[in-house]
């Protein structure tokens, strides 16, 4: 019973690592971009849902701050490739890696000057109900963690396969200038992307903030995430989910049944096996770019 606790736990946990990792996957397959600020991003969605919901904020309806905080996040991802990552065009993937990394670190800084460095939680809903089964007892908002992740998923993986936009966003990623010449918008696309990749992360920062305490060193996550995406294949949005389930069940597991100094390093061993077995992942989805 103590490993059927353990594994619910771990998959709860996972979801948060497989939203983040998903905003990895979007981006990088719409414009080949690698997002290191994405946990950041979910860092600062969950504190502007505390701002918004908690008491001694604006304290506004649950609902209603979910709605804000998704336009919020989703604006400032757009905002963010409109006025900063487009004048990175023609620039080295170095280059946008770099700029990326920096902007998490200014994220944290800002994040730590208004709300502080003390973990602060949110005030939902959730709080205190639980759902039992089979002798697994599991809080509400664990649950809610594995149905909005597994919906999310589902209905991002039926936006890039069904959706004439959808299908936009891959072929810019695939060569940019064909998707121009066939009338294909690429620069709004990218924006829409980010966007896109902002309200994920919003929503991974709502759930983590369900969960649990956040501060803005919480951003870090997204090291965990980045594996996550790795261990999945790094072009499959499927497969970003089932590599943040990967890594979030072994936390638990060996965390429990490893040396202290050994559990950390778990899922950094997987991502070294997986690599070198199969470097493009696990369920990878990337194709040879058309010329």
């Amino acid at each position: 019973m103590d490993v059927l606790q353990l594994l619910v736990s771990g998959l709860a946990n996972g979801c948060v690592y497989g939203l983040i990792a998903l905003g990895f996957v979007l981006i990088y397959k719409a414009t080949e971009a690698v997002n290191f600020a994405q946990g950041d991003f979910m860092m600062l969605g969950a504190f502007v849902m505390i701002s918004m919901t908690n008491t001694d904020h604006f304290g506004l309806p649950f609902g209603v701050s979910v709605v804000l905080t998704l336009v919020i996040m989703g604006g400032l991802g757009y905002l963010l490739d409109r006025f900063v990552l487009r004048r990175m065009i023609g620039e080295s993937q170095t280059a946008v890696i770099i700029l990326t990394i920096a902007l998490g670190f200014v994220l944290r800084f800002f994040a730590g000057l208004i709300w502080g460095h003390q973990p602060v939680s949110l005030e939902n809903p959730m709080v205190g109900k639980d759902v039992g089964f089979g002798g697994v007892v599991l809080g509400m908002e664990d649950v809610m963690v594995i149905i909005v992740t597994v919906a999310l998923t589902l209905a991002l993986f039926a936006f890039f396969q069904r959706t004439r936009l959808g299908l936009a966003m891959q072929a810019a990623s695939q060569n940019q200038l064909a998707a121009y010449y066939m009338g294909i918008p690429v620069k709004k696309v990218q924006g829409l992307i980010w966007a896109l990749a902002g309200i994920v992360a919003a929503v991974a920062g709502i759930l983590f903030a369900s969960k649990g305490a956040v501060d803005p060193s919480t951003g870090l996550m997204g090291i965990k995430a980045f594996a996550a995406a790795v261990i999945g294949g790094f072009g499959s949005l499927p497969g970003a989910l089932i590599g943040g389930l990967i890594v979030g069940v072994i936390e638990p597991f060996s965390s429990r049944y490893l040396p202290p100094g050994y559990s950390q390093m778990a899922p950094y061993a997987l991502l070294l096996f997986v690599l070198i077995a199969r470097p493009s992942g696990l369920f990878s989805q990337m194709r040879s770019k058309k010329v």
